[in-house]
């Protein structure tokens, strides 16, 4: 009883106790926080060992007491003050795996950051390494050199400079920052992720040059340049510079952009595996540049913005790059343009089928005969040209898992154990880029094992595209340009391949698997996550090289029904075969450079993919250029002219994108034919159902496996091994990567 009356007489005092004043000393105010940022890349992704750190010491915090440790290990002697409240470094020594780094300092909060270092020869995330790769070079140290520009206009191309004996022909060059310096320029080449790297940057010899304190002619930009093609290559191949691979290099009076670039004050880099003929996986493509990325901030400084430029297959690596690793470029200049590896790579399968059938009368049917318009009607084409360009040059050599490529010894030369033969070593190793991609595709299942694969004792590759189910010829057969016997004989015969590349006479059924990893690992490129990158394309006609201006139409379809406009891209046609103008990739080098830097001064609240259309500046434009003195962008204009050709899949009623590699099915109905003058036999019929078993292709509804890509993926598993098709990285970790971009584009990052 006496305890209740307590706490009532508690509770009656209670208001009047808390008001009276406290007397003695108030509790001193928290005291703030450092704060540590890992510069030069996410700090779950960094690589070679060092990593470039800030340490941002708050008000009333005296710089020259923060200590800075790694693990055990005091690293402060590695810190610059760089500004009153900031301190950067260069920390080198990181163990492999996790490494916890912490900033104390009297009278303010300590800090803690952990940092995953990996191996400087890789892999970062895109999965274990195929065991035959060969780099006997790799654990070489970065080499140096000097090269300078000529003022003589014949030599194009940068000419080697001895500092000891200065050549009399140096150029000069005014940068962007009005900086007027030698047009001297310092290439870095070295390993990483098992294959080259070069970084080249004016120069100025003998003079210093540290992150922290960079020569004041670069501009903080940079250009990433790219090969063509696409191939499999198991040795270091060389990092591509030039604009179009081969097409212009060295021509006097061609001004690569490359060198266009550095005489602005970019710093220019280039690994050999972002070259898609060198190595066609979008994983490696990105993974080689961003870990060059981090060496050069680490060793150059941080970065405003980077820009891609490439030709063919460097638009392929520029687009899936950027879809799939968001944040690794900022803008993307693309020409012979295409979105992706694999739907072209099912476009040119159709015609190395087609041209099986069509080039070979000895298969035709009694009573059928092709002429070769007819062909390009199935093809989609003007004349057969273009398909057997797109055969010839770009589709037997990627996908037959027997031919020779670096790092695979020629059997005929007396060393067996090293390549791939189905008769003699079924576990060698396959040049085929399905198998180069198998951490991205997956391998073939169990059940559908060839004897080979058996014998290597696990499945090849998987297929990621199938043509069952397509009607070739559907739109000659409607226009009455081909008969129904032509029309039937075509897909009783056209058969597919096996995985071998061999021909077969059932169709191509694909692996689904296979074929939803192509999608969601972002080889088949549907545009899901460019709507914060500022792209530029420009080309010209096709005269036959399988590079029609079409498939930079199929980036703009596919971003058209991704975001509902295609306003942060600009497309360019002209005159020159291919590219358009010999001038165009400099020109689009210096538009790219002012759009970007308009968004990098867009500091308002806006969503980036907003910034990106709104800051476009208003001369750069979509351009048609009929010829110097008119200009056009009609399609229908020009139709003809800028050669945006069909496929044969088009022909048989698929979707202008052309991004469906395996289509869902719908039954053979003979009523769908009631458009033939002359309709099919009882016979031909029957064979068309023997062809078609489960349907035909249903193109209103989205494709086997058809779907957005992941982002930033990796491909090793918790446990060890490979995570076929992958597995998403966990968000970015706070306070990294501030130094890959300029704050205005770090919402790239965390997609």
């Amino acid at each position: 009883m006496r305890a209740r009356v307590d706490l009532v007489i508690l509770a009656l005092l209670m208001p009047f106790l808390v008001s009276l004043p406290v007397t003695g000393t108030t509790a001193a105010p928290a005291p703030r926080r450092l704060a540590i940022e890992v510069l030069s890349n996410r700090a779950d992704l960094i690589s070679g060992g060092d990593a470039l750190i800030a340490v941002r010491v708050p008000r009333g915090v005296r710089p020259k007491s923060v200590r800075v440790t790694v693990g055990k290990r005091d690293v402060t002697r590695r810190f610059d003050r760089t500004s009153s409240h900031r301190l950067v470094g260069l920390v080198r020594g990181l163990a492999l795996g996790r490494n916890v780094v912490r900033a104390t300092a009297p009278g303010a909060r300590p800090a803690r950051s952990v940092i995953v270092n990996h191996p400087n020869a890789g892999p970062v995330f895109s999965g274990p390494q195929t065991e035959h790769y060969q780099c006997g070079s790799c654990r070489q140290p970065a080499k140096y050199d000097l090269l300078y520009r000529s003022t003589n206009p014949l030599q194009s191309e940068l000419q080697p400079y001895d500092a000891k004996n200065p050549p009399s022909d140096v150029a000069t060059t005014t940068t962007d920052r009005g900086v007027r310096v030698p047009f001297v320029v310092r290439r870095e080449q070295g390993f990483q992720d098992r294959d080259r790297y070069t970084i080249l940057t004016l120069f100025r010899p003998g003079q210093h040059w540290s992150a922290t304190k960079p020569q004041r002619q670069w501009n903080h930009k940079l250009l990433v340049t790219h090969g063509g093609g696409c191939g499999a290559s198991y040795a270091p191949g060389e990092p591509p510079l030039v604009d179009y691979s081969g097409t212009l290099d060295g021509v006097p009076g061609v001004t690569s952009s490359y060198i266009t670039a550095l005489g602005k004050g970019f710093a220019v880099l280039s690994t050999a595996l972002d070259n898609t003929g060198h190595n066609c996986s979008v994983a490696m493509n990105a993974e080689s540049v961003m870990m060059a990325k981090e060496r050069l901030v680490e060793r150059y400084g941080t970065l405003r913005y980077t820009i891609g430029t490439g030709c063919s297959g460097g638009s392929i690596a520029q687009h899936t790059v950027a879809n799939a690793y968001p944040g690794i470029y900022q803008g993307l200049i693309t020409t012979c343009s295409y979105p992706d590896t694999f739907t072209a790579g099912a476009q040119f399968a159709d015609y190395h089928l087609l041209r099986l059938y069509f080039e070979d009368p000895s298969r035709w049917g009694a009573g059928v005969a092709w002429l070769p318009t007819q062909m390009a009607q199935v093809e989609g084409h003007l004349t057969h040209l273009n398909a057997v360009v797109a055969d010839e040059g770009l589709f037997k050599a990627a996908l037959n898992p027997v031919h020779a490529c670096s790092g695979t010894a020629d059997t005929k030369a007396g060393d067996p154990s090293t390549r791939y033969d189905p008769a003699t070593n079924p576990g060698g190793v396959r040049c085929s880029v399905l198998d180069l991609l198998v951490n991205q595709l997956g391998r073939r299942p169990q059940s559908v094992w060839t004897p080979q694969e058996k014998a290597a004792g696990h499945g090849f590759g998987g297929l990621p595209f199938s043509n069952t189910g397509v009607l070739y010829g559907l739109s000659a057969l409607k226009a009455g340009t081909i008969t129904p016997a032509q029309f039937v004989d075509l897909n009783a015969k056209v058969g597919g391949l096996d995985v071998d590349s061999q021909p077969i006479a059932d169709r191509i059924a694909g692996d689904p698997t296979s074929i939803a990893n192509a999608y969601r690992t972002g080889l088949i490129n549907e545009a899901n996550h460019l709507d914060e990158v500022a792209m530029i394309n420009h080309g010209g006609p096709d005269p036959g090289l399988a590079h029609d201006y079409a498939h930079a139409f199929w980036t703009e379809e596919r971003l058209q029904a991704d975001q509902g406009n295609t306003d942060n891209r600009v497309m360019w046609f002209g005159p020159t075969p291919l590219i358009g103008d010999v001038s165009w990739a400099t020109e689009a080098l210096t538009k790219m450079d002012s759009w970007l830097s308009a968004v990098e001064k867009d500091h308002s609240r806006k969503a980036l993919s907003r910034k990106v259309v709104d800051d476009k500046p208003a001369d750069v434009a979509d351009r048609c250029v009929v010829d110097a003195a008119a200009q056009a962008c009609s399609i229908e204009q020009l139709q003809t002219l800028q050669t945006r050709l069909s496929t044969p899949r088009q022909e048989a009623g698929g979707p202008n994108a052309n991004d469906i590699v395996a289509c869902r099915k719908q039954p053979l109905d003979r009523a769908d034919f009631g458009f033939m003058l002359v309709p099919f036999t009882d016979d031909e019929w029957a064979t068309l159902q023997s062809v078609y078993p489960d349907g035909v292709c249903d193109w209103s509804v989205p494709g086997v496996g058809q779907g957005p890509a992941q982002t930033w993926l990796r491909y090793d598993a918790r446990g060890g091994g490979p995570a076929y098709g992958g597995r998403n990285l966990p968000a970015v970790p706070a306070r990294s990567a501030t130094g890959v971009v300029s704050p205005v584009w770090a919402p790239m990052l965390r997609k």
